[in-house]
């Protein structure tokens, strides 16, 4: 990199350090990312490859479900006009299974045997179960009392033709999935998966554990963001980039035209190697916002790079301490997804009852808690070892939770609390 820009970015450096803004809450973070989101382009996939994706159409039936008339149960299918005692007897005149085409009309008096989800025949009235019929050659006699229309499923009772089935922003999951297949949906209109590149910055990380001897330390945050992406079935490159100048200006410089999201770890802060800011800004990002009213996470950026053709690669520089990365992917990054995919609400807090007190602390806090259900109600206990470089404790936390800043938090206390399902 040349002489001119390396002054420049030390320039930069020395004035975002000498005169930082207040920081921004939590909430105008998370406005800011949906406010400079835009929903990317919608495609077509076939119905196998839509898992957690989010529909851009809405979606309406083109049949009935069910599409016939059919047996609920293995049975006899009867032809009578009123309801029928025990001992009514029928002749049996031949058989349907499922699957097989019903091209016969019962006469009075007449039956047939059915099988679960086969086709009623024309006459029919009623099915009996088989439970309370008795065989007799070519006889069969009802052994308690049935009424008209037992045990046939109605064409179309659960879905008619032209009825909405699915909503345009809706999450494709594996439920949604099976009602459009049972519907004989093929493919659909979904909102594109963003194309996410994620830059590990940093000389730190240790290969072997020789290697730990020189100062250095395993990489947790690689396998953790590749973890947590494959849990929500996304696709993302891992590079690694050393602590310099050149190497990051190079790697911003490849992904920006390739990548609708970068999201980097390390190097956002204002010490004499993190360039991850001062790179991208001189590079062409816009910068949306840098530093967040939160504990863990506060050095953390959000910027845009417009290209020639009016789109937009989004950056979350996100400190490289792995529990800042953590409540950063679960917070911010969901908003990022959710925002290029349609979507208005960055996460779903639900509400849990503190057991015991908390200090007060000047940031919003993002604590690791454990969460139990006890008698319909949602108690929450917080989790030891919550410093920012330590991760030993999600292998109990089931949630996080959201402190508020500057108040002491008594035993009782009403907080939010966001599941960790992944």
């Amino acid at each position: 990199m040349n002489q001119a820009l390396n002054s420049a970015l030390a320039d930069t450096q020395q004035d975002s350090c000498g005169r930082e803004q207040g920081l921004i809450s939590v909430d105008q973070a998370l406005q800011l990312i949906f406010e400079h989101n835009t929903p990317l382009a919608a495609e077509i996939l076939p119905l196998a490859q839509v898992l957690n994706r989010y529909l851009s159409e809405d979606i309406y039936s083109d049949i009935n479900l069910p599409i016939f008339s059919q047996s609920a149960v293995d049975g006899y299918a009867l032809c009578a006009k009123t309801d029928l005692p025990a001992q009514s007897c029928f002749e049996l005149v031949g058989e349907i299974r499922a699957g097989q085409s019903a091209n016969m009309e019962l006469s009075e008096g007449q039956a047939v045997r059915i099988f679960t989800g086969a086709k009623i025949p024309a006459g029919t009235a009623t099915v009996a179960r088989q439970e309370i019929v008795q065989l007799q050659h070519q006889q069969i006699c009802l052994t308690e009392n049935l009424a008209l229309h037992a045990d046939i499923r109605d064409m179309g009772e659960e879905v008619a033709v032209g009825q909405l089935l699915a909503k345009a922003g809706q999450q494709l999951t594996v439920g949604a999935i099976a009602s459009l297949s049972m519907a004989g949906i093929k493919q659909i209109k979904v909102q594109r998966f963003p194309k996410i590149a994620v830059l590990i910055t940093g000389d730190e990380v240790a290969d072997s554990v020789a290697d730990l001897n020189s100062g250095k330390i395993f990489d947790a945050n690689a396998p953790m963001i590749q973890a947590w992406f494959q849990s929500q079935n996304h696709q993302v490159e891992i590079l690694h980039v050393t602590d310099t100048v050149e190497a990051v200006a190079a790697c911003f410089e490849q992904l920006k035209n390739q990548y609708d999201l970068i999201i980097s770890t390390g190097g956002v802060s204002v010490g004499d190697y993190d360039f991850v800011r001062p790179v991208a800004l001189k590079i062409g990002f816009e910068q949306i916002f840098w530093k967040v009213k939160q504990k863990p996470g506060k050095p953390m950026l959000f910027a845009q790079y417009q290209r020639e053709d009016q789109s937009c690669c989004s950056l979350l520089g996100l400190p490289g301490n792995p529990a800042a990365v953590y409540i950063g992917l679960q917070i911010y990054v969901t908003a990022l997804l959710h925002a290029m995919q349609g979507q208005s609400q960055p996460v779903v807090w639900a509400t849990g009852i503190l057991q015991h007190a908390l200090k007060a602390d000047a940031r919003e806090r993002f604590l690791r808690m454990h969460a139990v259900f006890e008698h319909g109600i949602l108690k929450i206990s917080s989790l030891a070892k919550q410093q920012s470089h330590m991760l030993s404790n999600l292998m109990h936390a089931n949630c996080i939770v959201r402190v508020p800043a500057a108040e002491p938090i008594q035993a009782g206390h009403i907080l939010h609390v966001l599941f960790i399902q992944h």
